[in-house]
C-alpha cells in the first residue's frame, strides 16, 4: 500500500511549530488576544508563514478586528491562494460585516477547491436562504448532509488532502482504516492519496477493492478509470468510463476521461469530435481547448491547433500550458501582445507555480526566436529552477539502477539464458535520452509500408515497476537483481504479455514502433523478454542534446531535465550503460547518430533499415510527407525536410553554457 509516513509528536517539532501548536490550542480556549501575541511574534521569525497568517487572522476576526483580518488574508493569498480555508476564512469575516455576495463569493472558492468544509456549506446555505436562492441553498444543503454522512475522520483527511496536504490526511485515514477496517468512502481516499503520490500499483488495488464491495459507487469507478489512464491502461479505462456513461452519458468528467482513454488508444480523430461536443457544452472550459488542441497537433491540423490553443488562453488568460504549448509547436511565433500578457501572468502574485514554469518556457522560446538569447535564457533558467523546486527527482537512484545492470546483465548471464522469451520480431525499439533524434527515426520507419508507427509506449516500464515489487527500496531496488531469479518459461510470458498489451495500438502492418526513450536502461530485460526485436539507440552530441532538454518543458516524466547537475549525470549514466549493452550483448544494439543523419539522410536511411530487414522504399526518404500522428515535442519538425539549422543551436547560448561544459567532462568526446 502506500507507504506510511511518520506522525508528528511533539519532540520531532521544530519550535517555530510548538508555538504555532501552543497559539491554535490558545484559540480552541476562546483565548484570542494571547494566540495572536503569539502569532504576531512568530510572523517576526517567518514573515510569510500562511500557518501563521492563518492563526493571526482568525484571531483578528474573534477580536472585532474586521479590517485587520482581510489585510492579513490577502498577505496570505498572495503566498497560498488556493488554500481553502483562506478563503473561508474571509468568507467569515463578510458575514460579520453582513455583506451576503462577498461572503457567498468567498464560501464558493473555499468549497471549490476544498468540498469537505461543513462550516462554509452551512454559512452559505443560510445566506442562500436569507436571499432568497432557494435552489442554491438546497444544493448546500444537500453537501452539509453528504458530510454529515461521512466519519468525521473521512471528512478531516478528505478536508487535507484537497488542499494539498498529503501526509496528514494518510495518517488520518490510516488510522481510521486500521480501526473500522473496510469503509469504501475512506479506502478512495486513500486510493487519491496514491493517485497524487503516483504510487499507482495500489491506487489500482485499492479501487478494485471498493468497486468489489460497491459496484455501484460511480465516483470510485471514475477514480478507477483515472487511474488506469494514468498507468497507460487505455483500452481498460474505456470499458470502465463506458460503463459510467452508459449511466450518465452527459456528465462533462466522464466525457472528458472518455476522450483522454481515446487519444492514448491513438483514436485522435474519436477525441476531437468528442472534444468538440464537450466544447458545444462547456465553452469556457480551457482545459478542454487545450485538449482539443493537443489532438488536432498530432494529426498536422496546425493551424486549428493554433486557434484551440489560443482560446484556452482566452479562457484562462494565465494558463501557462495553453501558451507553452503554442511555444512547443516549434513554429509558433508569439505576438508583441502576448508576450506583454505572458509576461503580465508571469509576474502575477496569484499565478501558481505550475503556471508560472509552463510561462517561463513559453517566454525563453518567445525571446529565443526574436534573437534575445540573454533574455531567452533567464527565463529558461527560472522555469527549469521552479520546475526542479518541486520535483522529487534523486539522480543516484538512476546511477544505482546503472551499477546494478552492469553487475547483473553480463555477457555469461545473457549467454546461460539465450533462447528464452518470446521469438516474435515485431517490435522495434528506439531508445536513448529525450530531443536526441528519436522522432526523426521513428519518422523514417513509420514512413516504410511494413511499419507502424505507434508512440511512447509505457508497457516496458510498467514491467519494470511491477518486477520491482510492491513497496520498492528505492536505495537497494529488486530489479535488475530479480532477473536472475525468473525461469526461462517467465521470459517467455513477458514477451507474450508485452506483445499481447501492446496490441491495441497496432494496425495489420507486420513491425511495430516503441519509442519510450529511457527504455535504453532496459535493454537487457528487452533482449530476454523478445530476443528478436531489434533495438536503435539514437545519440546526438552532448552539449546540444543537454542544451535542447533544459529549453524542453515535458508533459510528464523526464525530471532529470531540469537543472544542469541532474542532465549531466544523467546523460554520462546513458553512456555508461549503452557501453556496457554493446559490450555484453556486441551487435543488439544499432547506434544512429542524430548528426550523421542530417549530413547524410540517404546512406543513414538504407543503414536503419537493413538493421530492420527492410527493403529500401523511397518514402522513408520523405518522411515529412507521411500523414501520421505524431506526439512528442517534434511532432512539427519532422512534417519538414531536414535542415541543420537546429544542430548549432546550442552556440548562440554559448556564453551561459560554461557549467554545462564543465559538468559534462568527457562526455563531450567519449560519446562517439
Amino acid at each position: 500500500m502506500v507507504p506510511m509516513n511518520a506522525t508528528a509528536t511533539d519532540s520531532t517539532l521544530s519550535p517555530l511549530e510548538l508555538q504555532l501548536q501552543q497559539a491554535r490550542q490558545l484559540q480552541t480556549g476562546g483565548q484570542h488576544a494571547q494566540a495572536l501575541q503569539i502569532a504576531q511574534t512568530l510572523l517576526a521569525e517567518a514573515p510569510d508563514h500562511d500557518e501563521v497568517l492563518y492563526v493571526i487572522a482568525r484571531s483578528q476576526r474573534y477580536l472585532g478586528q474586521i479590517d485587520a483580518a482581510l489585510e492579513t488574508l490577502a498577505h496570505m493569498e498572495r503566498e497560498r491562494p488556493h488554500y481553502s480555508r483562506l478563503h473561508e476564512e474571509r468568507g467569515h469575516c463578510y458575514v460579520v460585516l453582513r455583506d451576503a455576495p462577498q461572503a457567498i463569493d468567498a464560501l464558493l472558492r473555499a468549497v471549490n477547491i476544498n468540498p469537505a468544509l461543513p462550516s462554509s456549506w452551512n454559512l452559505l446555505e443560510g445566506l442562500y436562504r436569507m436571499t432568497g436562492d432557494a435552489v442554491n441553498a438546497a444544493i448546500a444543503a444537500s453537501h452539509v448532509a453528504t458530510l454529515k454522512r461521512l466519519a468525521p475522520e473521512v471528512v478531516h483527511a478528505t478536508s487535507h488532502f484537497s488542499d494539498g496536504e498529503l501526509d496528514p490526511a494518510e495518517q488520518i485515514i490510516r488510522a481510521y482504516l486500521l480501526k473500522t477496517g473496510n469503509d469504501v468512502e475512506a479506502m478512495r481516499l486513500l486510493a487519491r492519496i496514491g493517485l497524487a503520490r503516483d504510487v499507482l500499483d495500489d491506487a489500482e488495488t485499492l479501487l478494485e477493492a471498493v468497486l468489489k464491495i460497491a459496484p455501484d459507487f460511480r465516483a470510485a469507478r471514475y477514480d478507477y478509470a483515472c487511474v488506469l489512464l494514468e498507468r497507460h491502461l487505455y483500452k481498460r479505462a474505456c470499458e470502465e468510463t463506458e460503463k459510467l456513461l452508459a449511466l450518465e452519458p452527459h456528465h462533462l468528467d466522464y466525457r472528458a476521461l472518455y476522450a483522454s482513454a481515446n487519444v492514448g488508444l491513438g483514436e485522435h480523430e474519436r477525441a476531437i469530435a468528442l472534444y468538440q461536443e464537450l466544447l458545444r457544452d462547456a465553452p469556457g472550459a480551457a482545459d478542454l481547448h487545450l485538449s482539443l488542441a493537443h489532438s488536432l497537433k498530432t494529426q498536422g491540423r496546425q493551424a486549428e491547433s493554433i486557434a484551440a490553443y489560443r482560446a484556452a488562453a482566452r479562457a484562462r488568460p494565465d494558463f501557462g500550458d495553453a501558451y507553452w504549448s503554442l511555444a512547443n509547436l516549434k513554429t509558433y511565433r508569439f505576438t508583441d501582445e502576448e508576450i506583454a500578457s505572458m509576461r503580465a501572468a508571469e509576474s502575477a502574485p496569484s499565478t501558481q507555480t505550475v503556471d508560472r514554469y509552463h510561462l517561463c518556457f513559453a517566454l525563453g522560446k518567445a525571446f529565443e526566436d526574436r534573437g534575445d538569447y540573454a533574455e531567452s535564457w533567464r527565463y529558461y533558467s527560472q522555469g527549469n529552477a521552479l520546475k526542479r523546486s518541486e520535483s522529487r527527482y534523486r539522480p543516484e537512484i538512476i546511477e544505482t539502477n546503472t551499477h546494478r545492470q552492469i553487475d547483473v546483465c553480463t555477457r555469461a548471464f545473457f549467454a546461460s539464458r539465450n533462447g528464452v522469451g518470446d521469438s516474435c520480431p515485431d517490435p522495434i525499439f528506439i531508445v536513448g535520452l529525450p530531443r536526441s533524434g528519436s522522432t526523426l527515426i521513428e519518422q523514417i520507419l513509420a514512413s516504410h509500408s511494413r511499419v507502424e508507427g505507434t508512440h511512447e509506449l509505457g508497457e516496458i516500464p510498467r514491467m519494470v515497476l511491477d518486477l520491482q515489487g510492491r513497496q520498492p527500496d528505492l536505495d537497494d531496488p529488486r530489479y535488475p537483481g530479480v532477473l536472475s531469479e525468473l525461469a526461462p518459461e517467465d521470459f517467455l510470458k513477458l514477451g507474450e504479455k508485452y506483445l499481447s498489451e501492446t496490441r491495441i495500438y497496432r494496425g495489420d502492418k507486420p513491425y511495430f514502433i516503441d519509442k519510450m526513450p529511457n527504455n535504453f536502461r532496459h535493454v537487457g530485460l528487452i533482449h530476454l523478454i523478445l530476443p528478436n526485436a531489434k533495438i536503435i539507440d539514437a545519440r546526438r552530441e552532448p552539449i546540444a542534446c543537454c542544451f535542447s532538454n533544459l529549453k524542453q518543458l515535458f508533459a510528464t516524466g523526464q525530471e532529470f531535465t531540469y537543472s544542469v547537475e541532474d542532465i549531466a549525470r544523467y546523460y554520462r549514466t546513458y553512456l555508461d550503460v549503452m557501453q556496457h549493452w554493446d559490450e555484453a550483448l556486441p551487435g543488439r544494439v544499432l547506434r544512429v547518430h542524430h548528426e550523421d543523419v542530417v549530413d547524410d539522410l540517404d546512406n543513414n536511411v538504407r543503414r536503419i533499415l537493413d538493421f530492420c530487414g527492410l527493403d529500401f522504399e523511397p518514402s522513408c526518404m520523405e518522411f515529412y510527407k507521411t500523414a501520421r500522428s505524431v506526439r512528442t515535442a517534434s511532432s512539427e519538425q519532422v512534417r519538414q525536410p531536414i535542415f541543420r539549422d537546429g544542430l548549432d543551436q546550442w552556440t548562440k547560448y554559448e556564453p551561459w553554457l560554461g557549467p554545462l561544459k564543465d559538468a559534462l567532462g568527457d562526455e563531450l568526446t567519449r560519446y562517439r
